[in-house]
């Protein structure tokens, strides 16, 4: 592979200013500043599972809450794995990973479909830690999903720590996009779609 396939997204609204810069085929150096710790840590956990090379710089209405912050950086991660993706051609398309985090249990599986949607059941039985609203981890791979066209799920299978159950979720969803995201040597050049498109 003699090009990373990388992207740069700026998206700015009256309510955040985000810029993100992705490299599909990276190992795993993470630098983002959201304003939200606890989230910064998921997309840190996100990233170096992932092996994705990832820079984040997010700056949103924080003092409201979380909510804009997070859901757009989900926006904007999702448009740069699209343009990373570019044609699509020899991917291997599907991923899907169990990760364990002590008791906690949780899978992602995706699909590059190019049918962007989430399917998600976490039970998480608190809804914050710290300052973080953990309903606020379902928007974001709401917005990932969505925008980088892929379909993705993630369940849990058990837990009780919700610091364990949405780690278990970043770091699963990171390493089963890797996996969809690789290319496949078997394939080179190849579009994995019966029906000619993504």
């Amino acid at each position: 592979m003699s090009e990373h396939r990388t992207a740069s997204i700026v998206r700015t609204t009256k309510e955040t200013d985000i810029r993100c810069t992705l490299d599909l085929d990276g190992t795993g150096v993470v630098d983002v500043e959201t304003g939200v710790p606890f989230f910064d840590h998921m997309l840190d956990a996100f990233g170096r599972h992932g092996l994705f090379d990832l820079t984040v710089r997010a700056q949103g209405d924080v003092d409201v809450d979380a909510h804009h912050t997070v859901e757009d950086t989900g926006i904007v991660l999702g448009q740069a794995f699209s343009t990373a993706l570019g044609d699509k051609r020899g991917i291997t398309r599907f991923g899907s990973q169990f990760v364990p985090m002590d008791e906690a249990l949780v899978l992602a599986a995706c699909d590059v479909s190019g049918r962007g949607q989430l399917h998600y059941d976490v039970a998480l039985p608190i809804e914050i830690i710290g300052t973080f609203d953990t309903t606020l981890a379902k928007e974001f791979f709401i917005a990932l999903a969505a925008n980088a066209g892929v379909t993705l799920h993630v369940r849990s299978f058990s837990g009780e720590n919700v610091h364990h159950l949405i780690e278990a979720a970043f770091k699963a969803a990171g390493r089963a996009l890797s996996a969809a995201c690789a290319l496949n040597p078997r394939i080179e050049g190849v579009l994995p779609s019966t029906k000619g498109t993504l």
